[in-house]
């Protein structure tokens, strides 16, 4: 894919400072397992929240061989992914002072329909993502499951993303101020099964 490393919507206007390099960008996907893929179908917007996994330099989406949106994009449709990681609020004493701290990354390109030899893999690497270790405990694809997804993945390119990130304090005032961290984790699981539970399933809500 051809590198625009001069497109104006890869800089950022208001607030420069925020701009943050490729490794920030690879932590907010690492760290979001959701994420908004958006793209135009005919002369209407459509944006869906997707699980999402980074292999290196890409991203990988996937879902039903049978939605259409998904299929628009896989015939070359320009796509936009990005996700957002919340921090903490930001109190401060005027309400037009009050902010958040977050991480946040956006990546536009054309997607590529990923081969069948190589979907596998890369369905377990989604899987590893979401849930390392889970991958080895279960059955391999069937033929079927295989041909009724349909995975595809997002070159991160020079000149296609941007990455932006705001931390620190709120600025002092005469009133209190402060930030309230945000924290996401997982839960003990809700199951009907008399089997224990798995141990990557575990691990997860160990953290």
């Amino acid at each position: 894919m051809t590198s625009v490393t001069n497109s104006p919507l890869s800089q950022l206007t208001r607030k420069p400072g925020r701009a943050a390099d490729l490794a920030l960008l690879r932590e907010v996907f690492d760290t979001a397992a959701v994420a908004t893929v958006s793209t135009v179908l005919g002369d209407e917007p459509w944006a869906v929240p997707m699980l999402v996994a980074r292999d290196g330099e890409r991203l990988l989406l996937h879902g039903s061989t049978g939605a259409g949106a998904l299929r628009h994009i896989a015939g070359g449709a320009k796509v936009c992914v990005s996700a957002f990681v919340l921090d903490g609020l930001v109190i401060a004493e005027r309400q037009f002072d009050h902010s958040a701290n977050y991480r946040s990354a956006v990546v536009r390109g054309v997607c590529r329909v990923v081969d069948r030899d190589e979907a596998p893999g890369l369905l377990d690497r989604f899987t590893e993502t979401l849930i390392p270790g889970r991958a080895a405990e279960c059955p391999p694809h069937t033929d079927k499951e295989l041909a009724s997804t349909l995975l595809l993945e997002v070159p991160i390119v020079d000149g296609s993303w941007v990455a932006k990130a705001r931390t620190g304090p709120a600025a002092d005032g005469a009133a209190w101020t402060g930030v309230v961290p945000v924290d996401t984790r997982y839960r003990a699981p809700v199951s009907d099964s008399p089997l224990p539970v798995p141990p990557s399933v575990q691990r997860l809500i160990d953290g």
